[in-house]
């Protein structure tokens, strides 16, 4: 098997999860072929994630509320939290804009501030009653569908658009295989939840031009964090469509 296929594999577990892999001093991990395998496999983490949190509500269904809860939770913990940080280093840099301030210095900054701590703190709530809904009535492909997809978000806003980062812009340059991924995965979903699966392509491919554009306009340039808020906010867009219009 391509070698480098599972080094794009390991990396994006330990990059985008708190699964510890551990690598060898002698793996140059900036190399285009691994970078491009990293983004390739960024929706199977998203699935493989969300699953672990079903499977471990499937032992503490019997909690009911409390169970869906920490499961809701345990989701979060197992990516470590690192989009929901870019929700607050993003919401203070457009604070900072709006003030005046050079958005791109503040976004670095190790601080938090007030404004971002209480927008992530809203995203936090909210999503964690949409996974407690979507946990008790047990869609659990509905769940990892919207795991996938949000990260196939991250793709699509990745490729289409430039950033004020070094790191991104070779993931975007690396990402080769953009359509072979987006096709697997659509398919994926397809099978996974029916016809659903085209509404929420859709409508997370919708957002997430429309929240680029927000972005870029009111910051002045857009890099990893937006990439991260972009992720959390087209979760919770989804997971509240399913809610209103699918809900058992």
């Amino acid at each position: 098997m391509n070698k480098d296929l599972i080094l794009g594999l390991k990396f994006a577990f330990s990059y985008f999860s708190i699964i510890p892999i551990k690598f060898d001093n002698s793996v140059d991990l900036s190399k285009k072929e691994i970078i491009n395998y990293l983004m390739f496999f960024l929706p199977l983490v998203g699935a493989i994630l969300s699953l672990g949190a079903c499977i471990v509500f499937y032992f503490l269904e019997d909690l009911s509320y409390l169970g869906a809860i920490i499961c809701a939770f345990l989701y979060m913990m197992f990516y470590g939290f690192i989009h929901t940080e870019a929700i607050l280093d993003v919401v203070d840099a457009l604070y900072a804009k709006h003030s005046g301030k050079d958005a791109y210095e503040v976004i670095k900054e190790p601080t938090i501030g007030a404004m971002g701590f209480l927008y992530a703190l809203g995203f936090v709530c909210i999503k964690v009653a949409a996974l407690t809904m979507l946990f008790l009535n047990q869609m659990y492909l509905e769940i990892i569908a919207i795991a996938i997809i949000s990260r196939v978000s991250v793709q699509f806003m990745t490729k289409t658009n430039e950033f004020k980062s070094s790191f991104v812009g070779l993931m975007k340059s690396s990402f080769t295989s953009f359509k072979t991924a987006f096709i697997l995965y659509f398919i994926v979903c397809l099978v996974l939840i029916g016809f659903k699966a085209f509404t929420l392509f859709f409508i997370a491919l919708v957002f997430t031009f429309l929240f680029s554009l927000f972005l870029e306009k009111n910051l002045g340039f857009l890099n990893g964090d937006t990439l991260g808020f972009n992720l959390e906010f087209v979760e919770i867009v989804l997971f509240i469509t399913v809610c209103l219009f699918w809900l058992n």
